[in-house]
């Protein structure tokens, strides 16, 4: 796909993801235009200062519960991008409805807009908290998923596509447990949940670059979902903090032991390419199932599971991976 002639629309582009696709498409990709879509003007202008200030660039000031702004931003546009959300567990369990208004509504409003605009392919961010959700946070972006692929039943006589990917805990990110370790480190104290959690872990650049190679591929009606490794969280403990005392102050409400990217219901009709896999639409009625000649079908029972991965990071795995934003933690630079 040529990126050069593309305008690119994200939603929620003041955010770490949203800064670092920016960063990264601009560098490899050098599209026509890309739109930040956020509801902060702080955060828009902290961007500009900060050096996001391309030729290429604009900002737009709204919010994805507004859905005439969106149509009105998405006014000649190739792509979008949906990262907008609230994903904070604590914040989305004690403010349930906005929660609901932004993460389902404004779904809703994004793929509704994308439509009537004309937009080609929309590409939505989801989590492993989806499914089999535990928490208020999982249910929404369940939703979500599933309003962005049935939206293309709709758009089947038009040239819009949706899609998703799905992916588990960004290193780094904003709510990342890295920054929370680094500045308990300094105490000789760190607080994990349970001992026997574990988690999936990729970095910025990787999710950045798996979206991109998901806007490339897709039909419409897909959920990607990458191959990535899983940890202990009590190891990334030990990695960020060797000398530390661990204390184990219980598992939190709405909080699991281990997190899922692909359930066996969904492994059903799931292929599995080199670097992820493709959950294909449950309902044959449009498209997105030519995926199945590209890959293997998974065995019955096949799930996807941060305590039953083959790929896993050690110690010493954890600490190489985590040590660029340990770096940028220490000069004032990571994003809590």
């Amino acid at each position: 796909m040529d990126w050069t002639n593309k305008v690119i629309l994200i939603t929620g582009g003041t955010g770490s993801f949203g800064k670092k696709f920016i960063k990264m498409l601009l560098a490899e990709k050098q599209p026509k235009k890309i739109i930040v879509f956020s509801r902060d003007e702080l955060k828009q202008h902290e961007m500009r200062v900060a050096g996001y200030d391309h030729p290429s660039l604009r900002y737009f000031i709204g919010d994805v519960r507004d859905r005439d702004r969106l149509l009105r931003a998405m006014h000649g546009v190739d792509i979008v991008v949906h990262a907008a959300a609230l994903k904070q567990v604590p914040a989305c369990e004690y403010n349930p409805m906005e929660a609901v208004k932004t993460n389902i509504i404004g779904t809703s409003n994004v793929l509704e807009a994308a439509l009537d605009a004309g937009v080609s392919r929309v590409l939505a961010l989801s989590t492993d908290k989806a499914v089999s959700p535990a928490n208020l946070y999982g249910g929404t972006k369940l939703v979500a998923e599933k309003l962005v692929i049935q939206s293309n039943a709709y758009a089947a006589d038009s040239a819009t596509r949706y899609s998703c990917v799905r992916y588990g805990n960004v290193v780094g990110s904003r709510g990342s447990v890295v920054p929370l370790f680094l500045k308990q480190r300094a105490s000789g104290r760190i607080t994990i949940t349970d001992d026997r959690m574990t988690r999936f872990w990729l970095s910025l650049e990787q999710g950045v670059h798996f979206v991109m190679t998901c806007i490339e591929q897709m039909e419409g009606g897909e959920v990607f979902v990458p191959k990535i490794p899983s940890t202990k969280v009590i190891d990334l403990a030990r990695a960020i903090a060797p000398q530390a005392e661990i204390n184990i102050i219980g598992i939190r409400p709405g909080e699991k032991l281990h997190e899922d990217l692909l359930s066996d219901d969904e492994a059903r009709h799931t292929i599995e390419i080199e670097h992820m896999y493709v959950i294909q639409p449950a309902e044959a009625v449009w498209f997105g199932y030519s995926w199945k000649d590209k890959g293997t079908p998974l065995p019955e029972g096949f799930t996807y599971t941060s305590d039953n991965n083959t790929e896993w990071l050690d110690v010493q795995g954890i600490k190489e991976y985590i040590a660029p934003f340990e770096a940028d933690f220490l000069n004032g630079k990571l994003e809590g």
